[in-house]
């Protein structure tokens, strides 16, 4: 039996968060240096060429360094990183404790993610108080381990069965 929420933004958002994602930080070199945000709005594009997309919200204090960076590196978080997760969720220029690497156009790379995207921006979208940004990926990595999953508000990782 489904319960009514009291409002259509929030039942929106209550349906929302039945859906099951990934969790990736996304980093970027800012005015001031590296900045780095949590998103769960990743997503697969297309093959050929090869693009993906995620979606930061314009009233985020780091929207404008993403929406107008030439690059950016999305890096996907496994089941060991929640702290990580934390960090970019509250602050998008704490990098204390990160042995920094860079990628070859000078994008912070953050150690130990399931999977790395280093992407070239290619678009732009309205998204109504997000933004669509497609990335063009330039090189993609990855290593073993399980996934740390975003649900219904709360963190978690995967269950494998049969």
């Amino acid at each position: 039996m489904s319960t009514p929420s009291p409002s259509p933004a929030l039942a929106l958002r209550e349906a929302l968060g039945r859906y099951a994602t990934g969790v990736t930080v996304v980093t970027t070199r800012g005015p001031q240096g590296p900045v780095g945000i949590t998103a769960n709005s990743f997503t697969s594009l297309s093959l050929d060429p090869a693009l993906v997309l995620w979606c930061p919200a314009r009233n985020s204090s780091r929207f404008a360094a993403f929406a107008g960076a030439d690059h950016y590196a999305i890096h996907v978080l496994g089941s060991d990183q929640l702290e990580l997760c934390r960090r970019f969720a509250r602050s998008g220029a704490d990098f204390d404790g990160i042995a920094l690497e860079t990628t070859a156009e000078g994008q912070p790379l953050l150690p130990g993610c399931l999977a790395r995207f280093d992407c070239r921006a290619h678009a732009v979208h309205e998204g109504g108080d997000h933004a669509i940004l497609v990335g063009e990926v330039l090189r993609a990595t990855t290593t073993a381990g399980t996934p740390l999953l975003f649900w219904g508000g709360r963190y978690g990782d995967f269950l494998h069965h049969g």
